[in-house]
């Protein structure tokens, strides 16, 4: 799995920034004021957390401990579940080591709250304005930083570069969009890839691509998200909706996004003359979208229950909208089978590993360019389904609901080749260790 895409040093980065990042950080420095507006404005509709702010703004919530200091940065919910067990793996092999991890969401907080081991800590990233950085900086002073998948913040790591603290981007990925962005500020791009120590991207490909905009060191190790635990499974909350549905045939459509929803419920509708008793559960993306999403699918004529309402589906329900954060491996446990969202929509999909390694069988639209090194084996090996329309949706559950033998074998195939695709986990691990063990420029 791995592949050395490039190797070398900084040495041939430019002595000055190109103009475009120059401007980035004057803007960012200027606009302190507009942005505590932005967060005042995303805080009241609880997307920050009051309590926490500051952290926004780069003033610690909590002391620096003595030792040596790894900072870990997950965007959210997703990356954050990835990186636990790294987290775990990486304090179990440095006694003196703390790790501070930060996010950019409440709910990534909370995950966080809830699962972050001894010697680990949590802070909001700070905005990635100048002073806010070097504020931040200033307290923590971080041993290495170590940035996921796509966070790349302009301010973050010329900061952190220009102190000398050793740089890794992993779980690297990037989709075609972003890479063509990337691509057409070339000396912007290796302003700041260049500035990476090492780069671990989640497949050959990725490593090439990231390699061509100006990283050193690129190297494939595998997909974390592979080797991240199970989604909890809350075994009341299964219980109780297991009872309600009461052996009602059902399918969930989890992470949806805007437009699919309506796709759903017109499979839905195309379901019920062969299966009357059907109950679709839609989990969106972003569950704050649930009440307008019940209205709308209300509007259509579909009788609709909303789990944040504290609802549960009754006999004529025929859409459960479930609408609550953390509760995909529940619903995952009572479906068995599932349509992953931003798929059918140009979103790049979202992960099918959660799902399919809970059992259930997976469909999923044309657009996986967000996990197509997931997605593509999968395919191939018949351990997943593409589908590009209400009509292949309804006809693939059918299918199951009819034929559970050949939903149990997709979803038995999902699992071999999961198995067979991980160990980026390991290979992350020896990576980090290997640059906490050496100085910087060595």
């Amino acid at each position: 799995m791995s592949s050395q895409a490039a190797a070398g040093g900084h040495q041939s980065l430019p002595q000055s920034l190109p103009l475009a990042l120059r401007t980035y950080r004057a803007v960012m420095s200027l606009a302190r004021p507009a942005l505590w507006l932005v967060l005042h404005r995303r805080a009241e509709r609880g997307k920050e957390d009051h309590m926490r702010r500051a952290e926004r703004y780069g003033i610690a919530g909590i002391p620096r401990p003595d030792g040596d200091l790894l900072w870990l940065h997950a965007a959210s919910v997703g990356e954050t579940n990835a990186v636990l067990p790294l987290i775990e793996r990486l304090l179990a092999a440095r006694r003196n080591l703390t790790i501070l991890l930060t996010t950019g969401t409440v709910t990534s907080a909370g995950l966080a709250a809830k699962r972050l081991p001894a010697r680990a800590l949590h802070q909001y990233l700070p905005l990635d304005s100048g002073p806010y950085v070097r504020r931040f900086l200033d307290h923590w002073r971080p041993t290495i930083a170590v940035l996921t998948e796509q966070e790349i913040w302009p301010n973050l790591i010329l900061e952190a570069h220009a102190r000398g603290i050793r740089l890794a981007l992993i779980n690297a990925r990037m989709s075609g969009r972003s890479l063509a962005r990337w691509q057409g500020k070339p000396n912007v791009a290796k302003a700041l890839f260049g500035r990476l120590d090492a780069v671990l991207a989640q497949n050959d490909q990725l490593a090439r691509a990231i390699a061509s905009l100006g990283a050193v060191n690129t190297t494939a190790v595998g997909n974390l998200k592979l080797d991240a635990p199970l989604l909890p499974i809350d075994e009341a909350a299964a219980t109780a909706l297991d009872t309600a549905l009461a052996g009602r045939p059902r399918f969930v459509a989890a992470s949806t996004h805007a437009g699919e929803e309506a796709i759903v419920a017109n499979a839905h509708r195309l379901m019920r003359s062969a299966q009357p008793e059907l109950c679709t559960i839609i989990a969106p993306r972003h569950p704050h979208r649930g009440p307008q999403i019940a209205a709308d699918l209300a509007a259509a004529g579909h009788t609709v229950a909303v789990r944040s309402r504290g609802e549960l589906p009754h006999a004529g329900t025929d859409i459960y909208i479930a609408d609550t954060i953390g509760e995909l491996g529940t619903l995952y446990s009572i479906a068995r089978i599932a349509f992953i969202g931003g798929s059918l929509i140009d979103r790049g999909g979202q992960n099918p590993i959660e799902a399919a390694r809970l059992g259930a069988s997976v469909l999923v639209g044309p657009h996986q360019s967000s996990f197509t090194d997931i997605y593509a084996p999968l395919i191939d090996a018949g351990g997943a389904v593409e589908i590009h329309s209400a009509d292949d949706m309804a006809r693939q559950v059918l299918a199951w609901l009819q034929a559970p033998a050949s939903r149990d074998q997709v979803a038995a195939i999902a699992t071999q080749t999961l198995e067979r695709l991980s160990g980026g986990l390991e290979r992350t691990t020896q990576a980090i260790i290997h640059m906490l063990s050496k100085p910087r420029g060595a």
